[in-house]
């Protein structure tokens, strides 16, 4: 099978195609014909072994794909290892996936796996949003940011401001519902977004750049205000935060990994939220924003774009 294998690491350049055997057969697993592969933030990390988890050389990244099973069921899902969706075939377990309805595409279905509960978990289980709150999305035209904008709006948030680096993705995020768009490489991000909130400190504000950007979301929050990091797209840390420093407005800075949902409940924290956004999405309700597709063959160039910030909505890998 025709393959994209990581056998050292680094950036985009280690991304080598390869011919390589089908996946081994595994009681349990069912093999895929893969159609299509979700490009995401953490695959990037994968290839340079900066991620949350540590990599071994060699492996196929991607953990997300759809394709058709052997009886001609048309599924997406998770990979069974967490990795090897860059590629021809891949092996997924039946209780991580779900029937693609008709009329979803395949970018449709992938943004909703990682960037879809990653979306929902940010909004739910972090920020706990409540009706009438201030919502600040950073990145608001990717894959996430651009889910977190219509969950936000679809959940009753008093206010959505998107942030985004050019006029045409800040547009693109106004159409999608937000209320307002600040740039984001603005030399007072926490300013505009106050600005952009009658003034006011917003409530809660979801953040994946890091650095700079990090440090100015968390002086955007008003009292009782929730950031939620869930990423470092910029490979730059955040300046420290003493705890003390929470204290006054009584502000929560949250971290979140999608990891831990499926390690602590995978029905309660994947299955059920995943049946919901597929739902909304088959319903028209929720809009997944699909972006470029490349062929699998040139997945060094998705992640050059994806570094350099080049995309919008969710990045995919065609195959079959």
């Amino acid at each position: 099978m025709r393959a994209i294998q990581v056998s050292k690491f680094g950036g985009p350049e280690v991304l080598e195609p390869v011919e390589l055997p089908d996946p081994e057969p595994i009681p349990g697993l069912e093999l895929l014909s893969v159609t299509a592969s979700g490009v995401n933030y953490a695959d990037t990390h994968a290839a340079e072994n900066s991620y949350l988890s540590a990599q071994t050389l060699p492996f196929i990244p991607g953990a997300e794909v759809v394709g058709t099973l052997a009886d001609g069921r048309r599924v997406c899902g998770f990979t069974a290892s967490g990795g090897g969706g860059y590629a021809e075939r891949a092996l997924i377990a039946p209780a991580a996936c779900f029937d693609v309805p008709d009329g979803v595409s395949d970018a449709a279905a992938l943004s909703l796996l990682v960037q879809g509960l990653t979306a929902w978990h940010l909004l739910r289980t972090s920020a706990r949003m409540a009706p009438g709150e201030t919502v600040a999305v950073i990145a608001a035209a990717g894959g996430v940011g651009s889910l977190a904008v219509q969950l936000a709006k679809l959940w009753g948030a008093g206010r959505v401001i998107a942030v985004a680096s050019t006029p045409g993705k800040r547009d693109l995020a106004m159409s999608l519902g937000a209320d307002a768009a600040v740039d984001s490489g603005s030399d007072d991000l926490a300013g505009v977004l106050r600005e952009a909130n009658a003034g006011k400190g917003v409530d809660i504000v979801l953040e994946m750049t890091g650095g700079p950007t990090t440090d100015a979301c968390l002086a955007a929050l008003g009292a009782f205000g929730r950031l939620v990091v869930y990423g470092m797209a910029s490979r730059t840390a955040a300046m420290p935060v003493p705890p003390t420093s929470l204290m006054i407005g009584s502000k929560s800075l949250i971290g979140f990994w999608l990891v831990d949902c499926m390690k602590v409940d995978p029905v309660g924290m994947v299955a059920q939220p995943l049946r919901e956004l597929v739902g909304m999405a088959a319903s028209g309700a929720l809009k997944p924003l699909a972006g470029t597709a490349y062929p699998l063959a040139e997945a060094r160039r998705a992640h050059e774009d994806l570094r350099a910030r080049a995309t919008t909505g969710k990045v995919i890998l065609t195959v079959g």
